[in-house]
């Protein structure tokens, strides 16, 4: 996987945790809410799943977020990666 791709995938692991963790839920709870596979969360947490738009609709909504709520900052967590 090319870095900066691995960055961004990080940096949405990042942010999905982040919020999962300010509303106190656990990644069972939040997959349920979002209709996905807590595996599947699990994944996109820790960067190795690159999640389609739908997906990232379902986990947003899972997140009581926008897609663009859930978006925002991605560039700026990308570069503290990188």
């Amino acid at each position: 996987m090319n870095q900066s791709r691995r960055a961004i995938l990080l940096a949405l692991g990042n942010l999905v945790k982040k919020r999962r963790t300010e509303l106190g839920i656990s990644q069972e709870e939040l997959g349920f809410r979002a209709n996905l596979d807590r595996t599947y969360i699990s994944g996109i947490e820790r960067g190795m799943r690159n999640p389609s738009l739908t997906a990232l609709v379902s986990l947003a909504r899972g997140l009581s977020l926008t897609v663009s709520t859930l978006l925002n900052g991605l560039e700026v967590e990308v570069d503290e990666i990188e």
